[in-house]
């Protein structure tokens, strides 16, 4: 898999993760755990995706 494709496989995750967190934040009750998970995981694709970005 080349750099650019791998990169745009991270930013659909990464893109994924944001609405799954926004669904989330709407529900009346949001479990704050998911949440965090969900948060952790998109920082983790972000600091990612900028890494190889500078490579």
């Amino acid at each position: 898999m080349s750099l650019q494709s791998h990169l745009e496989v991270l930013k659909g995750r990464h893109a994924s993760l944001e609405s799954r967190i926004a669904d989330e934040d709407r529900r009346p009750s949001p479990d704050v755990e998911a949440l965090t998970r969900l948060k952790r995981e998109k920082l983790r694709l972000k600091e990612e995706m900028e890494r190889l970005g500078s490579a």
